[in-house]
């Protein structure tokens, strides 16, 4: 599997992986969601939690159309999930919330596995 890389996205799976190991599964995405946005931020890199992401399909404007779990110094979108499986409609998800958000890089981390489930997502 190949992995994006830059400097931010290395951060942000180095803590996650810090937090898997301290934690391991079966806590609700919202803990894992807050931890990580915590360490992150104690890092001080630059973070978004629960961003609104508007929509636009011809003149109809949703402008929450959803909420990005977390956005990594306007580079990377974080999709957080504590679930027992990861299903295509979960990387259907990232790669929506991409093209809306405008953002190129995107990271779909599962917590509830015995290691810490990591997808990456680059758009053109």
């Amino acid at each position: 599997m190949t992995l994006i890389t830059s400097p931010i996205v290395d951060r942000v799976l180095a803590n996650a992986t810090a937090l898997h190991i301290e934690f391991g599964p079966g806590l609700f995405e919202s803990v894992y969601e807050n931890c990580l946005a915590q360490r992150l931020a104690e890092e001080g890199l630059p973070l978004r939690r629960q961003e609104p992401v508007s929509l636009r399909y011809g003149n109809l404007v949703l402008p929450c159309a959803f909420r990005a779990d977390l956005i990594v110094g306007d580079e990377v979108l974080v999709e957080i999930k504590a679930v027992e499986r990861i299903l295509p409609v979960h990387h259907s998800q990232v790669l929506t919330y991409l093209k809306c958000t405008r953002l190129r890089k995107g990271l779909l981390l599962n917590f509830n596995a015995p290691r810490l489930f990591v997808k990456s997502f680059v758009i053109g």
